[in-house]
């Protein structure tokens, strides 16, 4: 679903940067709340993840494919300020080096791809894990239809931009009609990618899915013939934190794989948007990209005409600068975190009594 450039006017496109900005610095702000020593070496993989997964394209109708959007999955699995700040990472990664959503409309994408599907899909997901059961396979669920239904809420927030500051004059009805349709049939393949994703992660280490914490149900006593809360046992010495390196390592090798091998099989047909704006006409106006020229344009490498060898290698350096560019950021934002001042209460003041 990357919008490019030409689809919506400057004044539009100029309000959803301003948006963009204002999403990333809240990201950023919350993410200190939410990266800690686990979580801040992954949340640069699970933007790497989210891009290699986006290059494989699955058909979802004649002649239309789908991709992942990724906002459900990153919010489930790091948290949804930093799943914001991922999602913005992948999409500038893949705009700047691959020409691939235009760069007037990063702020459009964002506001789509990042924002709305993490909002929609980590409130849907919330609101489902606290009414159902405590089980791991309750969350799995949870992540299936959040994914599902974050995707064709994306869908029905680019038609309502569209609507205001589209660049063609299309009946707008038939435009979020197809756009939602579609992307319903895309939102299954998201909502399978994110439930198997979230359901392996799970299984080894629960610990590092931020929306599965505190879902552990306290110990229950029978007294009386009632189920009581068991009294909390003394707690042991603090543990010493379990290494990431093996989640990280077999992480950073599947989205090495997937990009660099995998999506040579992907799906060649139009996705969603370009499918909807070709047969709606959205797309009469559509800009080249300012980097059409890169040497990694439409994933592949320039000058290497074996067409395999050009996207596995187009895909490995994705993967590689996302997962620099993504794990820079987030160091930063947990140093960051770690440096602000702790707040110290003032002590108490006692007032002297006056003696005569």
């Amino acid at each position: 679903m990357h919008v490019p450039d030409g689809f919506i006017n400057t004044p539009v496109s100029a309000v959803a940067g301003v948006a963009a900005v204002a999403a990333v610095a809240v990201g950023l702000r919350g993410a200190r709340r939410e990266l800690d020593e686990r979580t801040a070496p992954l949340a640069g993989l699970v933007a790497a993840f989210v891009f290699a997964v986006q290059m494989l394209n699955f058909p979802v109708a004649a002649g239309t494919s789908g991709h992942l959007l990724g906002g459900a999955l990153a919010a489930i699995l790091v948290g949804p300020f930093t799943g914001v700040l991922c999602i913005s990472v992948v999409l500038l990664m893949q705009g700047i080096l691959f020409a691939d959503g235009g760069l007037t409309a990063l702020g459009v994408n964002i506001t789509v791809m990042g924002v709305v599907t993490v909002i929609v899909a980590y409130g849907l997901f919330r609101g489902l894990v606290k009414v159902l059961p405590r089980h791991r396979s309750s969350v799995t669920a949870s992540a299936f239809v959040a994914a599902l239904v974050s995707v064709p809420a994306a869908a029905a927030a680019f038609t309502l931009i569209y609507a205001v500051g589209g660049t063609t004059d299309v009946p707008i009805g038939k435009v979020m009609t197809a756009m939602v349709g579609v992307h319903v049939l895309i939102g299954i393949g998201e909502a399978a990618i994110t439930a198997l994703t979230v359901g392996a992660v799970i299984a080894v280490r629960p610990d590092l899915v931020h929306g599965a914490r505190g879902l552990s149900a306290p110990l229950k006593l029978l007294v009386g013939g009632e189920l009581v809360d068991a009294a909390p046992a003394d707690a042991p010495a603090a543990a010493p934190a379990r290494s990431t390196r093996g989640v990280w390592g077999a992480g950073l090798a599947s989205a090495l794989v997937l990009a660099g091998v995998v999506s040579f099989y992907a799906s060649a047909s139009p996705d969603g948007l370009e499918k909807v704006a070709a047969d709606q006409g959205i797309d009469k106006k559509a800009e080249e990209h300012a980097t059409a020229d890169s040497p990694l344009a439409d994933y592949g490498v320039s000058g290497i005409t074996d067409g395999r060898l050009s996207g596995g290698l187009a895909g490995v350096v994705g993967v590689g600068a996302t997962v620099a560019v993504g794990s820079g950021v987030f160091w930063t934002v947990r140093r960051r975190r770690g440096q602000q001042p702790a707040v110290v209460a003032a002590p108490a003041r006692t007032e002297e009594k006056e003696t005569s």
